[in-house]
């Protein structure tokens, strides 16, 4: 898809390349996800909030297909994924980071960059060369450590990194593979200031060329960053809009906001 299809005809306004209808998924008796609509589109943040056990990591298990949905319907890029396997979307350029940080913790921060690039490169199953074929990387790795301001620790152990520095890294990583839907779960979750200004930075640079669809609870942070917003209650939509809508609904400030203001 080009970047002309990633707009509607004629109004310049972003297509939406995920969209989900009547999401629903069931665990026994328990309905976990109950008929979400979702459009995520093209060079927008998207935000998914709610409080603890609202369904949030559930429908990205459905959109990434780590879950079947009981019923619905998963669009991505206007082709229908509903019934597809984990590979298949992310080969279709849906990328998905972690509440928990994803690293390899023994190799250097920089050889973590190398190894994700190699798939988008074409060396992933080119087992038989050696491992001098991954300097060609290197420049293109150097390049994603800058942009989320870890270029000093290159030949450290991602082992020996903060866990707001591996989540730096974790989502350079996820950058190295040019996802065309970026989904963070939690990214800024236990980090200090600097590196949630510095990863904010990040997501709305990758979100010039990419959809974003983030599940976050630092408030500040959705507002400042986030061009619509889906509030879920019990694994239903509750409110959609921007933020400052949602967080004029009453609904909305009873079930998660409580009395913080806007």
């Amino acid at each position: 898809m080009t970047s002309i299809d990633l707009l509607s005809g004629g109004t310049g306004e972003p297509r939406a390349v995920l969209t989900a209808r009547g999401l629903t998924k069931s665990f026994g008796d328990f309905k976990a996800v109950s008929n979400v609509d979702l459009d995520v589109r093209h060079a927008r943040i998207h935000a998914l909030i709610g409080p603890n056990g609202a369904g949030k990591t559930t429908v990205f298990n459905l959109l990434t297909k780590f879950h079947q949905p009981s019923s619905g319907e998963i669009r991505l890029l206007g082709e229908d994924v509903t019934r597809a396997k984990p590979d298949r979307v992310a080969r279709m350029g849906l990328v998905r980071s972690f509440q928990i940080s994803a690293v390899f913790p023994h190799l250097s921060v920089l050889d973590n960059l190398r190894v994700a690039l190699q798939r988008p490169q074409g060396l992933a199953t080119q087992f038989w060369r050696s491992t001098g074929a991954l300097d060609v990387l290197t420049p293109r790795a150097m390049e994603l450590l800058n942009l989320v301001g870890l270029e000093r620790e290159a030949g450290s152990l991602a082992a020996d990194l903060s866990y707001g520095r591996k989540r730096l890294l974790e989502i350079a990583t996820t950058l190295a593979l040019e996802p065309t839907v970026l989904l963070l779960d939690e990214p800024l979750a236990g980090m200090g200031q600097e590196d949630i200004r510095r990863v904010a930075g990040v997501i709305r640079d990758a979100a010039r060329t990419r959809a974003v669809l983030m599940v976050e609870h630092n408030l500040s942070v959705v507002a400042d960053l986030c061009h619509e917003v889906t509030v879920l209650q019990r694994g239903e939509v509750l409110a959609h809009g921007d933020y400052a809508e949602v967080s004029r609904n009453p609904q909305v400030r009873a079930a998660y906001m409580g009395s913080e203001e806007a």
